[in-house]
């Protein structure tokens, strides 16, 4: 099967899946919404948009995010404006209230700028707006005393769909694929940056608008490329369609991803050995494996290529429960041994050190995360190589501890690696890993 071939069944498989869930659920919330403050019975569609990854139709699947903004009468704008401190907190307050009588028994909380409804599957950020007569919206924001500012959602979303319109549907492919690299290498990077900078490589790069296919191993490295040449200490974007400040709130760690991607990609075309083992490594198992046949199933097993289960076996994050990375995870290991002073394994790995040698007692912990809690934590030890298949530990089960610590020990050689996952809410939304190589 032809590359181009497996690019389009990744595209099919990652597609935003829980859709027209997520519509019922917007409907029912409108509904509501609509009733109370305009006195409108049983209309679920005016009044109501849905805007982020979603409405802009880059999102994927298993995002955890739904964004909401609901145009509220400007009656409700002069009460709350004529408030002496803070009437855009009494405001999202108001609209908790009248969403708590429809959903008296999920937790739901009004604070900064939007009104957030925890469901099951995924989080509603509903943002109670005021449209303007340029299309924009003027929404509460209560930090410090309270104010005003404006979005523009609508223009984000017609310039996403011009675009994708004449790239012929290569630049939603593009925003749904970079999306999966992030949540793959498990890394910081805002859905609204992602489409905006992807719209601006298509934008820069005309020769790829009448592209098929055929050319998207090409046209990923030529986005690396674009992405590694970004300026990571840049404070802002301006935004696709509305020119609006993204803000940089990760140091820019997508342009030493990306850097890394693209060295991995930039010898390799359609033909190389191991392209699409690269490619999962990159984009995740949803990409179908070599000569891989078309069936969604044959991505779900969990046994090594020994044939063994249980201890064996090698688990996969994305089969476990949905991943959307929006927070950063930073791992380390302390490294200890009788005699021996302690030291980072991280430091050993970046000053490019020997391997680590055997009867090494191994504390990998959580370093850092901007993730609130509460969430559980996850582990994976992958044991790969020769000396694991000879002595039947391959390894590679996800182990649901909740501990920030996870202890190993250097028991034979092989390119082995350690993964922590935080979980929040059934989806996993951050990841880190580092690589554990231990010598002879």
């Amino acid at each position: 099967m032809a590359l181009s071939d497996d690019f389009k069944i990744f595209c099919n498989r990652i597609q935003l899946d829980d859709l027209a869930d997520m519509q019922k659920t917007t409907e029912s919330i409108a509904k509501k919404l609509n009733s109370h403050y305009y006195g409108l019975d049983k209309e679920s569609e005016s009044h109501m948009y849905i805007v982020g990854s979603v409405g802009r139709k880059t999102a994927i699947s298993g995002s955890s995010d739904l964004d909401l903004l609901f145009d509220m009468p400007s009656c409700i704008f002069k009460q709350y404006d004529n408030y002496k401190s803070n009437g855009q907190s009494a405001l999202l307050q108001d609209v908790k209230s009248v969403l708590l009588e429809r959903y008296s028994n999920t937790n739901i909380s009004g604070d900064g700028q939007v009104v957030v409804i925890e469901f099951n599957k995924y989080t509603v950020e509903l943002v109670p707006g005021f449209k303007q007569s340029d299309n924009r919206f003027k929404y509460p924001d209560t930090h410090d005393g309270g104010s005003w500012k404006i979005t523009d959602p609508l223009s984000e979303q017609s310039e996403c769909s011009d675009c994708n319109s004449k790239s012929f549907g290569i630049y939603y492919d593009f925003c749904h694929i970079v999306r999966s690299w992030k949540n793959t290498i498990g890394f910081k990077f805002g859905g609204l940056l992602i489409d905006t900078l992807v719209y601006n490589f298509f934008k820069d790069n005309d020769d790829f608008k009448d592209s098929s296919s055929d050319n998207y191993l090409d046209i990923l490295k030529s986005l690396y490329k674009s992405f590694k040449n970004e300026n990571p200490n840049q404070n802002y974007w301006l935004a696709v369609g509305s020119n609006q400040h993204v803000l940089n709130s990760n140091k820019g760690e997508f342009v030493k991803k990306a850097e890394k991607a693209y060295e991995t990609l930039s010898d390799m075309d359609d033909s190389s050995f191991g392209i699409n083992d690269a490619l999962i490594d990159l984009l995740g198992s949803d990409f179908p494996k070599a000569e891989e046949t078309v069936n969604k199933s044959a991505r779900y097993s969990t046994v090594d290529e020994n044939h063994n289960k249980g201890f064996n076996r090698e688990d996969f994050i994305e089969q476990l429960v949905p991943v959307d990375i929006r927070y950063y995870l930073h791992i380390d290991c302390k490294v200890t041994q009788d005699g021996w002073r302690p030291f980072s394994l991280r430091d050993m790995l970046h000053n490019r050190y020997a391997l680590l040698a055997h009867n090494k007692r191994l504390d990998f912990y959580i370093k850092e995360t901007d993730c609130p809690k509460p969430y559980n934590i996850w582990w994976k030890v992958r044991n790969v190589g020769p000396e694991a298949i000879r002595r039947n530990m391959i390894r590679g089960n996800i182990m649901e501890s909740n501990s920030e610590h996870r202890y190993e020990h250097t028991d034979f050689a092989g390119p082995h690696y350690v993964e922590c996952y935080l979980i929040k809410n059934g989806v996993c939304v951050a990841k880190d890993r580092i690589d554990v190589p231990i010598g002879e």
